[in-house]
């Protein structure tokens, strides 16, 4: 047998314990984590994805880092693509149904999502496996067993359920059949660890059950915050958008990492950095000292994410380029170029133009807030008629910049 060399059980319980939530139950997990030393084996660690949504940003990465955790400790991570649940839609956290995805459509997305996962995990030593590879051959007879499994008293204590129907907002049969879907999951992999954010909990016990019903030792659960997003208010969401993407430019990851407020500066460095304890004490002592600038904690969190994600010269030039464009108020060196016909134009049709408002109601917002300049003056006046020159610099919000050429 082909024996790990584990650290010991309070080293590996120090580093699964930090920033996460809940264990259940958590001294079962210290047996497995004793058997796993003993036996020389690594534990099977289980994250699911969720195909509908490629694009990864610091939110789902901090369930992402903690799955990291276990396989610097050793043990297997597998990554779990609903492409098979994803034609269900997990309403989790919300109170309507997730649109279904089609078949092709969750593989092209779990390929993407492990393309970006694994700028956060080793991607030689990450298992990714779809669902359908064991849902898509399970028999009507098969399914209606595992169903017979579970109880509809059971499955409406989830939340969001509960809410719905008390609400009178259908829900679909299919709907219950999504929790026992992922739990399948466990049962085909023999998942020793699953984990998820808090609003996954209830679907990870399910897992728990199911495995018991097929004659395997349970999963042990483990669930991470879900932070909120850079508005400090909402969880971290496109929809929302307030959200730092991992595949973001650095200029953008630094933007926004300086757009957060200052009371979730510690908390995105405890869950979404590897910053050591040390120096996590120290960033905290900081942070209560009124003669030490918040700004300065986030321009430093802002670098980190940048080397964690690019690299250290690129979270150089970034920094770089924003004291530029917000410290010392310079247009960047980058600015995209547009030939514009017109002699002259309205500063709201300019605004449409190229495409820095969606709408002729939001360039009023915007022009009325102070948000648009022409060569850095101000324009105030939404009925604004502009002269256009060769090289003029049209800057909408904080950064957006364009050069107009003749």
């Amino acid at each position: 047998m082909n024996r790990f060399k584990f650290p010991s059980i309070n080293e590996q319980m120090d580093l699964i314990k930090h920033g996460a939530v809940e264990i259940l139950p958590e001294e079962e997990l210290v047996k497995k984590l004793e058997k796993s030393l003993k036996d020389g084996k690594p534990l099977n660690i289980k994250l699911g994805c969720d195909p509908s949504r490629p694009d990864l940003h610091i939110g789902h990465s901090v369930v992402l880092r903690k799955l990291a955790h276990f396989q610097t400790l050793g043990h297997q991570a597998i990554l779990i693509v609903g492409d098979f649940t994803g034609m269900i839609g997990d309403p989790s956290g919300r109170n309507v149904t997730r649109p279904a995805l089609t078949l092709e459509e969750t593989k092209l997305n779990g390929e993407s999502y492990f393309n970006q996962a694994t700028k956060i995990l080793d991607r030689e030593k990450t298992k990714m496996v779809y669902n359908s590879e064991w849902l898509s051959k399970m028999s009507f007879e098969e399914v209606i067993k595992l169903a017979s499994k579970y109880t509809v008293a059971r499955m409406i204590e989830r939340d969001d359920f509960t809410k719905r129907f008390k609400s009178g907002k259908p829900i679909g049969i299919h709907e219950f059949l999504y929790p026992l879907a992922q739990a399948m999951d466990s049962v085909a992999i023999k998942s020793d660890v699953e984990l998820g954010g808090t609003d996954q909990k209830f679907n990870l016990l399910v897992g728990r059950d199911i495995q018991r019903e097929y004659g395997i030792e349970p999963q042990c659960i483990l669930t991470m915050p879900l932070i909120p997003g850079t508005d400090g208010v909402e969880k971290m969401s496109k929809s929302y958008d307030n959200y730092i993407g991992i595949s973001d430019s650095p200029k953008e990851i630094y933007g926004r990492t300086l757009s957060i407020p200052d009371d979730i500066i510690y908390l995105y460095y405890i869950l979404a950095t590897d910053v050591p304890k040390d120096e996590l004490a120290n960033i905290k002592k900081q942070l209560n000292d009124s003669n030490v600038n918040p700004r300065d904690l986030k321009r430093r969190l802002a670098r980190t994410f940048i080397t964690m994600y690019h690299n250290s010269d690129a979270a150089k030039q970034a920094e770089e380029e924003f004291d530029k464009v917000f410290i010392n108020k310079e247009a960047p060196d980058d600015i995209p170029e547009l030939k514009i016909e017109e002699r002259e134009i309205g500063i709201l049709d300019l605004i449409l133009k190229v495409k820095f408002a969606a709408s002729k109601g939001e360039a009023k917002r915007l022009v009325s807030q102070g948000g648009v300049a022409i060569n850095s003056n101000k324009i105030n006046n939404i009925g604004e008629k502009i002269k256009v020159e060769n090289n003029m610099i049209l800057k909408v919000g904080k950064r957006k910049f364009i050069k107009l050429l003749k």
